[in-house]
C-alpha cells in the first residue's frame, strides 16, 4: 500500500467530514436492522402461525439487550481508539482491537449461559400466555448463538469509525442482509427443498447471516492492508492492562445500553398483557425505531468519533461547532423520515400482511413515534458527545436517571390504569427528554475539556 493510499488518521471539522463518516455508519446500522424489518415481513406473511409476528417482539428486543452490550463495548473501545488516532499513534490500536476481542468473546458467553439458565424462568413469571412462552423460549435458544459472531462483527465499527476508514463497513452489511433475506425465506417457509422451519427458521437465518457478514468484513480487513497497517492480529495475549483500560470506558457504557434495551424488554412483557394486536403493534414500532432511527444512531457513532479525535488533536474548542453541525444533519434527516411516515403511513403498515383492524390500531402509535424519532435525533448527539469526551460514568449517571423515569411511567399507564398502547408509546417522548437536558446542561459547562483517557 503506498503512503498516498493510506487515510490519516486525524479528522477534519467539516460538514464533507462529516457525511463521509455518517453515510457508511448508517448503511452498516441501517442492515441489521432491515434484517429485523425482513424478519417480520416474512413471518407477518407466514399465515400457519398468527402469533409469529407477536412473539417475535419479545425476542427480537430480548436480543437486542445482548446487541446492546456489544454496542457498549464497541462505543467505549471507538472512543479510545479515535483518541489514539487523534494523537497519532496507531501502534496502540492493534493492541486495543485484540483486547476488545477477548472481553466480547466472554460477554457472548454469558450471554448464552444467561438464555439457557435464567431467562426461562424469569420470562415464565411475566408472560402470561404459556404458547407465547414456548415459541419464545424455543426462539431465543437457537438465536443466542449469534452473539458469538455479532461481537466479535460489533468491533470492525470501533476500528474502521475511529481510524476514519467507515466507507469499508459497507461490505460486510450487504454481505450480511443478502444472506438473512435469502435465508430467511429458505427457512422459514422451506423453499428450495429446506425444511419449513416456521418461526425458529429466522432464528437459524440470522445467526448464519452474522456469521458470514462476521466473515466478509475480516477479508477485507485483510485484503485492504488494515490488519497489517495496525498489526491487528499478531498479538492476542491477554493483556491486563489494556482490558482494564477498555473496561473502565467500556464498562459504564456497557450497562447504560443493557439498562436502556431492558427497559423496553420490560415495556413489551407489559404491552403482552394488552393481547396480540398490541403485541403485532408494538413489535412494528420497534421495526420503525430500528429501521428510520439508524441515521440519528449513525450521526450519534459520528459524534462519538469525531469528538474523541478533536480532543486527542488538542482541539477542544471546536467541538461545540462539529456538534451543532452534526445535529443539523441528524434533525433534518429526522424530520424528512417523520414527514414521510406521517403522510404515507398506509403505505409502510402494509409491508406486513395484517388486517385493517391492526392498521387502525397502528395509526396513533405511528404519530407518536415519529415525533420520538426527532427527539431522538438530538439527544442521541448530545449523549455521545459526553461519551467522546471520555465521562462514560457521567453519560451512564444519565441514562440510568432518564430509564427511572421511563420505567416508571410505563407500568403507570400500561399495567396500572392499562391505557391504550398509544399512551404507553409516549414514554420514548419522556426518555429522550430525560437524555437530552442534563447531557446538554454537563456539554455546556465545560467540564469535560481537560479528561484524559
Amino acid at each position: 500500500m503506498s503512503h498516498s493510499s493510506v487515510p490519516s488518521l486525524q479528522f477534519e471539522n467539516s460538514r464533507r467530514q462529516l457525511i463521509r463518516m455518517a453515510l457508511p455508519i448508517s448503511l452498516a446500522i441501517f442492515i441489521p436492522q432491515f434484517n429485523f424489518v425482513i424478519n417480520n415481513i416474512f413471518l407477518g406473511h407466514y399465515l400457519k402461525d398468527s402469533l409469529a409476528l407477536a412473539v417475535a417482539g419479545i425476542t427480537g428486543v430480548y436480543y437486542l439487550i445482548f446487541a446492546a452490550v456489544g454496542y457498549g463495548l464497541n462505543n467505549g473501545l471507538q472512543t479510545l481508539i479515535a483518541r489514539r488516532a487523534g494523537e497519532n499513534r496507531p501502534e496502540e490500536i492493534g493492541k486495543l482491537f485484540s483486547q476488545g476481542i477477548w472481553i466480547g468473546l466472554l460477554l457472548a458467553l454469558i450471554g448464552i449461559a444467561t438464555t439457557y439458565t435464567l431467562t426461562p424462568w424469569l420470562f415464565d413469571l411475566l408472560i402470561q400466555d404459556k404458547e407465547v412462552l414456548q415459541k419464545a423460549i424455543e426462539f431465543l435458544q437457537i438465536r443466542i448463538w449469534g452473539l458469538v459472531f455479532l461481537y466479535v462483527y460489533q468491533l470492525r465499527n470501533a476500528l474502521l469509525v475511529g481510524t476514519n476508514q467507515s466507507r469499508y463497513l459497507v461490505a460486510g452489511t450487504l454481505a450480511e442482509t443478502t444472506a438473512n433475506i435469502v435465508l430467511d425465506y429458505l427457512f422459514i417457509f422451506g423453499a428450495g427443498g429446506f425444511p419449513e422451519l416456521g418461526f425458529v427458521g429466522a432464528a437459524y437465518a440470522s445467526v448464519l447471516a452474522e456469521f458470514i457478514g462476521m466473515f466478509v468484513i475480516y477479508l477485507v480487513i485483510q485484503r485492504k492492508g488494515i490488519a497489517k497497517r495496525f498489526q491487528l492480529f499478531t498479538d492476542f495475549t491477554f493483556d491486563r492492562g489494556q482490558n482494564k483500560l477498555i473496561l473502565s470506558v467500556s464498562a459504564p457504557l456497557i450497562f447504560q445500553h443493557a439498562i436502556s434495551i431492558i427497559s423496553w424488554q420490560y415495556f413489551f412483557l407489559l404491552i403482552e398483557h394488552h393481547g396480540a394486536i398490541a403485541m403485532k403493534v408494538s413489535n412494528i414500532m420497534r421495526n420503525i425505531f430500528g429501521l428510520f432511527g439508524c441515521f440519528s444512531w449513525a450521526f450519534a457513532a459520528t459524534t462519538n468519533a469525531m469528538v474523541s479525535n478533536l480532543i486527542g488533536q488538542g482541539k477542544q474548542d471546536e467541538v461545540l461547532s462539529t456538534i451543532k453541525k452534526i445535529m443539523q444533519l441528524s434533525t433534518g434527516t429526522a424530520l424528512l423520515i417523520a414527514a414521510l411516515l406521517n403522510v404515507f403511513p398506509q403505505a409502510f403498515l402494509a409491508l406486513f400482511g395484517q388486517n385493517d383492524v391492526f392498521a387502525i390500531e397502528a395509526l396513533p402509535v405511528l404519530r407518536v413515534v415519529t415525533l420520538a424519532l426527532v427527539m431522538m435525533s438530538v439527544s442521541t448527539v448530545m449523549l455521545n458527545t459526553v461519551t467522546a469526551s471520555g465521562n462514560t460514568r457521567i453519560s451512564f449517571y444519565i441514562e440510568a436517571m432518564a430509564i427511572v423515569f421511563y420505567s416508571a411511567y410505563v407500568y403507570l399507564v400500561s399495567e396500572y390504569f392499562f391505557l391504550p398502547i398509544s399512551y404507553s408509546w409516549m414514554s420514548e417522548w419522556l426518555y429522550w427528554i430525560c437524555l437530552f437536558t442534563p447531557s446538554f446542561f454537563y456539554i455546556k459547562s465545560g467540564r469535560w475539556k481537560n479528561k484524559k483517557i
